[in-house]
């Protein structure tokens, strides 16, 4: 058919529910009574519909949203609170169908109808690149394996296999893998970003993204519930690696590889731009909706595009894992039983439903009425919980992501700082070698981030209960920990650093620094950007 959604709004029609039905009553005029003319199919459209449609808006009271939260302590209430008027704003959004919140929630920014971290919304027929935030498909990664190296030279091996901190690699130290040759430049949301998914393969960026070593305890009854539940070729790999020893009561344990991270440059990129193009979408059929609530029309070219462009993303993130998962058992010698993973800041499709989690795992069925697998971390010390998702759609089908904050990075320092305001290092040091007792605990750049330490996360415990109270997944199994490498303090951007800048350059820092003190003034929470 040649008559498309972009005619359509040439002609004057407003993007909307209603274009489906209009392109399927244009498919008719041509397919069945031979009208190829398009300004007269465009003529006998607007006989038929209603043209003038009112400009969309956000709502007069917000959606209701199931909230898979409780409350512990007067800090969780506070910030279930910040959470609360976040998505209160957020479900104002006209496209918006549903929302629910998760065991891990907390506020991800001050912008209005920003979506919280541990949100998730279903949206009719839409997209909202901000409710997938700028580390699209940020997600898990498992590699269960044998290997003789110890804990200690198994970390040295995923050192060397992977990457932390800022940039990307460069040119002589770049890892090949075919998802860089596929076919997808030409969309326009990709186009010039090849460099961008180069230079990030075997790249793992900052903040909470990790690599840790555990070790999964697999037995007989672990293997029956992967295989009941429709898992048969991880069932019958784990079986035949165990060999007979799954007679004992407590199995056999494997180790097991497991990375945490999103799409790097490549999906901040695509974020940018696809964000930018849902603000001018919908400010050309609605009014005063926030920056944080614009959406693409999926039904619309370039909101089929964006999709498109996510598809590749979503691609390129799997490949990145794998990439480093191939590189660490070359150097370490490790034979891999099996692998399995999922995204957690995504957009799903379900239907007509575009499923959008800030930091909440799928736990719905798959497209063979398999429950889907599950990693949920929770702090560096603590176990990774293998789950199976129980698509409760209360819950909009989600279980949480990891263990949550409930205050931001900024206040977990200020409880350092010493009466002049500095950090107090020694102390900062001793909690996290604390916090972390037992186990190989590296930093790509030499300094711990207390941030990313258990100290800066909620009870691992009380995360797994509510998972259990609030029925989202089945608990099957956990990988507890040996070590871990996340990256650490690296001090200073590199384009901040003051024997880099000018005279100006420096004074403009500090001018952004006193502002940005005086918000914290004003507000009770800090802005915190990771998922």
């Amino acid at each position: 058919m040649s008559l498309n959604g972009n005619d359509l709004i040439e002609a004057g029609w407003q993007p909307g529910p209603k274009f489906p039905a209009l392109l399927a009553a244009a498919r008719a005029l041509e397919e069945d009574k031979g009208i190829t003319d398009q300004a007269y199919i465009l003529k006998l459209l607007e006989r038929d519909f209603t043209k003038d449609d009112p400009m969309l808006a956000m709502r007069d009271s917000p959606l209701p949203f199931a909230e898979a939260i409780e409350a512990t302590n007067e800090l969780d209430e506070k910030n279930i609170g910040a959470v609360r008027r976040s998505m209160q704003q957020l479900l104002r959004t006209p496209v918006i169908e549903a929302g629910s919140i998760m065991p891990d929630a907390c506020p991800a920014g001050a912008a209005e109808a920003t979506i919280p971290v541990g949100g998730a919304i279903s949206v009719k027929n839409a997209i909202l690149p901000a409710a997938h935030s700028a580390d699209i498909c940020c997600s898990m990664h498992a590699s269960v394996f044998r290997c003789d190296q110890s804990t200690s030279a198994m970390l040295d091996s995923l050192v060397e296999s992977t990457r932390f901190g800022y940039g990307g690699r460069k040119p002589a130290d770049r890892v090949y893998h075919p998802i860089l040759e596929e076919s997808v430049w030409s969309n326009k949301f990709l186009q010039g970003l090849e460099e961008y998914a180069a230079m990030h393969l075997a790249d793992q960026g900052d903040g909470n993204h990790f690599a840790y070593i555990g070790k999964l305890r697999v037995t007989a009854a672990f293997i029956d519930r992967l295989s009941h539940s429709g898992h048969d070729k991880m069932a019958r790999s784990l079986r035949d690696a165990a060999a007979g020893q799954l007679d004992h009561s407590d199995g056999v344990s494997f180790y097991t590889l497991v990375t945490h991270h999103g799409s790097r440059g490549l999906g901040a990129q695509l974020y940018k731009r696809g964000h930018k193009a849902a603000i001018k979408e919908t400010s050309r059929i609605a009014r005063n909706i926030p920056k944080a609530a614009a959406w693409l029309d999926v039904d619309s070219e370039i909101g089929s595009e964006y999709w498109e462009a996510l598809q590749y993303v979503g691609r390129w993130t799997k490949a990145n894992h794998q990439s480093i998962h191939s590189r660490f058992l070359e150097r370490s010698g490790g034979d891999r039983i099996t692998e399995f993973g999922n995204e957690h800041n995504f957009v799903w499709r379900r239907g007509n439903s575009f499923l959008h989690g800030k930091g909440a795992t799928p736990a719905w069925r798959d497209s063979e009425n398999r429950p889907l697998l599950g990693l949920i971390p929770l702090n560096m010390a603590a176990p990774i919980l293998i789950t199976l998702g129980r698509d409760n759609r209360e819950f909009l089908s989600f279980a949480p992501h990891g263990a949550g904050r409930n205050q931001s990075r900024t206040a977990t320092l200020r409880q350092f700082r010493k009466a002049n305001g500095d950090i107090d290092e020694t102390s900062v040091k001793e909690a996290i070698t604390r916090a972390t007792e037992g186990l190989d605990i590296r930093w790509f750049y030499g300094k711990g981030d207390l941030s990313e330490s258990p100290i800066g996360y909620k009870p691992a415990q009380q995360v797994k209960a509510q998972i259990e109270q609030f029925e989202l997944a089945d608990i099957v199994a956990e990988i507890t920990p040996l070590g871990c490498i996340m990256a650490g303090d690296p001090g200073p951007r590199p384009w901040m650093r003051k024997d880099h800048l000018t005279p100006k350059q420096k004074r403009q820092i500090e001018h952004r620094a006193d502002r940005r003190k005086n918000r914290q003034k004003m507000q009770h929470w800090d802005i915190d950007d990771g998922d």
